[in-house]
């Protein structure tokens, strides 16, 4: 069964429920991202009765913004309380403070961080929204003098942001502050299968520009990246899911492992993969895998062949978030065909409009072992070698 809203859906996604014949719940939401008629609709009281016939239906959703619905519809069911704990970082921390016991984390309501004792916060630490999306009111602060100027960019983006998401994805009235995990940060797609075995559908490596840098603007796939992390992985994914008896779930979560291999968890987005149908689609263009029938198939990936012909080739999702500096109203617009001439093999192109969101839209590549440099420049661009202002607007 598969649960549409906004604020995207790929093609890829609606080709696969339709080629498939998947159930897909006939909400409103659904009905306005997707004119398609000739899909499996099924109405909401279908989708619900379904559930209570069988608790352990199979569901995927593309957005958090379904969870609310979910919590409405579907209150009879454990899934409000199993999204709950992933979805509320603090509740996250507590579930495996016996696995990370010397990790340091500490709640916050939004209100209270004007009287935040700075002097007694560990260094660096990172805070953001204990339920958060998109990277969203990140910050990393490394030492008490840069708080003032950090606290100021918080209260100015909550105002901004507040109103792009629903609560139940982005909520801005508390905080968590934690430790900064040292190590290379990942994203990874798996789900829980009847038996409650975890299967891993995709390992990305989220590339960052500086030590700063807390944007989602690179995440690279590749053999390599798979083969050598794919068992640490595995050993995180398997403890999550015995905490939480998790079975017929899909997770994204986002994890860092030091030069030691200790893994930590960051954050596990429930019911989904990567969001806005990213990482998840890219498992095809990368690997022939199709996430969204690999779960509702429940199939598992043969990683030993899938990777063999793959040698020398990465595979990235590229987020054109628009941190030029310049605001959407004064933009004219995004020469998107300069950044397709910008790579050496661009597979998709997905437009965003930057009016709606704060994103010009995503990039899925493939780059040749030895031509890196393409995605370290664009790792570091603000895009504004793009972008055309109004002619009344002068930057």
């Amino acid at each position: 069964m598969i649960l549409i809203d906004h604020p995207y859906v790929s093609d890829f996604l609606i080709e696969t429920i339709k080629s498939n014949r998947f159930p897909i719940v006939s909400t409103k939401a659904a009905r306005d991202l997707i004119s398609e008629e000739n899909l499996n609709w099924i109405s909401e009281k279908e989708a619900i009765q379904a559930f209570k016939e069988n608790p352990n239906q199979l569901i995927y959703s593309n957005s958090e913004n379904v969870i609310s619905w979910v919590e409405n519809k579907l209150d009879f069911t454990k899934l409000p309380s199993q999204i709950d704990v992933f979805k509320d970082k603090i509740k996250f921390r507590e579930l495996l403070k016996d696995v990370y016991p010397n990790y340091f984390f500490k709640g916050i309501p939004f209100e209270d961080l004007d009287s935040l004792p700075i002097d007694k916060m560990p260094f660096p630490f990172i805070i953001k929204p204990s339920i958060g999306f998109f990277s969203l009111g990140v910050h990393k602060v490394d030492e008490a003098s840069e708080w003032p100027i950090t606290l100021e960019k918080i209260q100015n983006e909550i105002h901004h942001i507040k109103d792009f998401y629903p609560s139940e994805v982005l909520n801005t009235n508390n905080f968590i502050i934690e430790e900064c995990i040292e190590g290379e940060e990942y994203a990874v797609d798996c789900y829980y299968n009847e038996k409650g075995e975890a299967v891993v559908l995709n390992i990305m490596h989220h590339i960052f520009s500086s030590g700063k840098d807390v944007s989602d603007r690179i995440y690279s796939t590749s053999k390599e990246i798979i083969e050598t992390n794919l068992p640490i992985i595995q050993q995180l994914v398997n403890t999550i899911g015995t905490k939480t008896n998790l079975k017929n779930f899909p997770i994204h979560i986002e994890v860092r492992i030091d030069k030691n291999e200790t893994i930590i968890p960051i954050e596990v987005n429930p019911m989904r993969f990567g969001g806005w149908c990213t990482t998840s689609d890219i498992s095809h263009y990368a690997y022939g895998i199709n996430s969204y029938q690999y779960f509702l198939n429940q199939q598992k990936p043969n990683w030993n062949e899938i990777l063999k012909a793959k040698k020398g080739k990465t595979y990235s999702l590229v987020l054109l978030d628009n941190n030029s500096g310049i605001e959407a109203k004064n933009i004219k617009s995004f020469n998107y065909n300069q950044l397709l001439a910008d790579f050496e093999n661009p597979l998709l192109l997905r437009k965003i409009d930057v009016t709606k969101f704060p994103i010009f839209g995503f990039l899925f590549t493939e780059t040749s072992k030895g031509n890196e440099g393409e995605l370290n420049r664009i790792l570091k661009s603000n895009l504004t070698k793009y972008i055309t202002l109004k002619l009344n607007n002068v930057w």
